[in-house]
């Protein structure tokens, strides 16, 4: 069994004599040491020695020891501890405030010293492990393959994820359609505390308030209603801002009593969900606007992450692209179609109003035009080429053929799949199977 790791540390101090005396000190305590007589040089040292920790004299000629702090990646570089014989109190306040861990003053106290320097080495070394457990967290959970990419923008959005997954509070999701909301909502479900319990998806833009107690609530007879489906796991309100105002008042009451009364019942039935909601516009101006109630809002409002638009993620588009050319070369049973030039700079140059989604269609589009043995990126970006894409094989014509009726059959029930396979006539697993061979995405249907 190996022991504790050796801590490392790089030292900035142009005074040889002070240098070689911070050298012998940090040695005899057991540190790794590297010095340096100038802090221009550390940069280049930086991934090569990846020290725990550097030590730095604040005036030195060239760039001084604050120059040097402020070259510095906050969240990738290690902690610094500025020392210097000129320090003063406002010194040492504008260091820490620009992101120093500490400021040591000539003559410094050798055990002092050390006990900062073991300190900030220690929290480094908890950081990178915490940093580590995360990503492998991220690689189980399949977080980084279901929201795909790696811009700053998305790996915010997992990590937002990942961390709100466990609370159980209300969160709401905010973005432009087609940006993925219902994919981060089934992230949220499926990495949270009840993963093992359904997930009720509902379109509150199709919610009527006739009959909405029946069909949501139950009744005394025995028949559930749907809310009573999201019992012991996650409920999910889509495009919460369209919803009727006499139906919010209904949901508000089981949000806040997290129960139901069905109707001709005498006994509350109680329930355990998690709500999470979403919408593509700006829920405090709808609730400016008298379009949503105050006391709702604050009651999925709890948290609130906003999807990036894919405008704002340009350098994750071709990563996106490559990824859907792939899963609808599998699906039509064809090659992956290359991508030239002039493709990459069509993608490129895109606004995408339709985000995620659109990127989506027009590499479906893309791929039936290659089975015909031509097409470009510019001709599926056209949204009147489908009709040129007619499959020429059997097999093919079949595939888009169930692709379509089993899209148009999750769109009519708005996801409820036991419903989707019933009026298909098929069971709910061959369904499920159904849905992974030809590439579907629910949440763009919904």
């Amino acid at each position: 069994m190996s022991g504790p790791a050796i801590p490392r540390i790089l030292v900035v101090e142009d005074d040889r004599a002070m240098r070689l005396s911070l050298v012998d000190l940090l040695d005899a305590s057991g540190w790794q040491v590297e010095a340096l007589p100038r802090a221009e040089r550390l940069i280049e040292r930086l991934a090569e020695f990846q020290p725990d920790v550097i030590l730095s004299d604040v005036r030195m000629p060239g760039m001084s020891g604050l120059e040097l702090l402020d070259s510095l990646d906050r969240d990738l570089a290690p902690p610094l501890v500025l020392i210097s014989a000129h320090g003063d109190i406002a010194m040492a306040v504008d260091a820490m405030q620009r992101g120093a861990y500490s400021f040591v003053e000539k003559p410094y106290e050798p055990r002092r010293l050390l006990n900062i320097l073991r300190h900030a080495a220690d929290q480094h070394a908890m950081r990178r492990t915490n940093a580590r457990l995360k990503t492998r967290l991220m690689q189980l959970s399949g977080l980084d393959r279901v929201l795909l990419g790696q811009t700053p923008e998305t790996v915010a959005l997992r990590e937002d994820v990942l961390d709100l997954s466990q609370s159980g509070a209300a969160v709401m999701l905010q973005g432009e359609t087609g940006t993925g909301k219902e994919l981060v909502a089934r992230a949220l479900h499926d990495l949270g505390t009840q993963a093992e319990g359904p997930f009720v998806a509902l379109n509150c833009a199709a919610l009527a308030i006739e009959g909405f107690e029946a069909e949501m609530f139950g009744t005394g007879g025995g028949a559930k209603g749907r809310l009573q489906g999201a019992d012991g796991g996650t409920l999910f309100l889509d495009e919460i801002c369209t919803c009727p105002m006499p139906v919010q008042a209904k949901l508000l009451r089981v949000i806040e009593d997290k129960q139901v009364l069905p109707l001709g019942a005498e006994t509350p039935v109680p329930l355990s969900f998690r709500v999470i909601s979403a919408t593509n516009e700006d829920a405090e101006e709808a609730e400016r606007e008298g379009r949503l109630r105050a006391d709702l809002l604050y009651r999925l409002n709890t948290t609130v992450i906003t999807l990036p638009t894919l405008r704002q993620r340009r350098d994750d588009v071709m990563l996106l692209a490559a990824r859907f050319l792939d899963e609808f070369a599998r699906v039509y049973e064809t090659r992956v179609p290359d991508l030239t030039p002039e493709d990459s700079a069509a993608l490129l140059a895109h606004d995408w109003p339709g985000n995620v989604r659109e990127l989506r269609n027009v590499c479906e589009r893309r791929v039936l035009m290659a089975r015909r043995g031509g097409g470009s990126v510019a001709q599926a970006l056209r949204r009147d080429s489908v009709s040129d894409d007619v499959p020429d094989t059997l097999r093919a014509a079949v595939a888009a053929f169930e692709r379509e009726l089993i899209a148009k059959a999750i769109t009519a029930h708005e996801g409820r799949m036991d419903a989707v396979a019933e009026t298909l006539g098929i069971g709910r697993r061959t369904l499920n199977e159904k849905i992974v061979k030809l590439g579907l995405d629910k949440e763009a249907l919904l």
